[in-house]
């Protein structure tokens, strides 16, 4: 396993250079839309939910909105995202308890966000760092999973142990930003089923553990 802060280092510079810009991948305009858009992307692809968001923002634009929202009529709205009961239940929960906590702004702590209905570690930490650039922890999803044991960054399996692992190697003020170049390099270069390692940018580095 990777423990070096220099090595870890390296591995983002050469990613950074690839992905100049690394940013959230879920289309939204303000804090809200990003807390429900990432509700809706667990067990489903950005792209779908960016798919979806247009026409679910246009008829729901606000958490009074959604904490008003029939939860049969939201449910054929996010249909196509699956677990599509669950996650209306949760959405409008979540709108719920923001009105009622919080006057309807989303909060920026992590305690506050994860008391919310529907928002674990991980949504919490997307929204802190997307929407508030506050590094409050490392989003381990999918990507990150697969390419930081590829990488040898770490050799747990679960997320929340791998973030433990990577909060000691990545420097803070790259943890942000971590996640945005794994899931981009994970989608572009490095798939589950076929990396290519061959002309992996970092091939030089990467122990390429499969």
């Amino acid at each position: 396993m990777i423990n070096s802060k220099q090595t870890a280092s390296k591995i983002i510079a050469e990613l950074k250079k690839k992905y100049p810009a690394p940013e959230c991948a879920l289309i939204h305009a303000n804090p809200w839309q990003l807390l429900v858009a990432t509700i809706l992307s667990a067990q489903c692809t950005d792209k779908r939910v960016n798919m979806v968001t247009p026409l679910l923002f246009k008829k729901y634009a606000t958490p009074a909105d959604f904490a008003a929202a029939r939860q049969a009529d939201l449910e054929k709205v996010i249909h196509s995202t699956g677990f599509f009961r669950n996650k209306a239940k949760n959405i409008i929960s979540c709108a719920q308890t923001l009105i009622e906590r919080h006057d309807g702004e989303i909060p920026q702590s992590l305690e506050a966000l994860t008391a919310l209905p529907g928002v674990g570690r991980k949504t919490a930490s997307v929204i802190l760092g997307t929407a508030f650039g506050k590094a409050e922890g490392i989003v381990v999803d999918t990507h990150v999973i697969r390419l930081a044991g590829r990488m040898g960054l770490t050799e747990q399996h679960e997320a929340v142990r791998i973030e433990k692992d990577l909060l000691q190697i990545i420097p803070k003020k790259h943890w942000i930003e971590f996640s945005h170049l794994l899931i981009l390099h994970g989608r572009e270069r490095c798939s589950a089923r076929k990396p290519d390692c061959a002309n992996c940018e970092i091939n030089h580095i990467c122990p390429q553990i499969l």
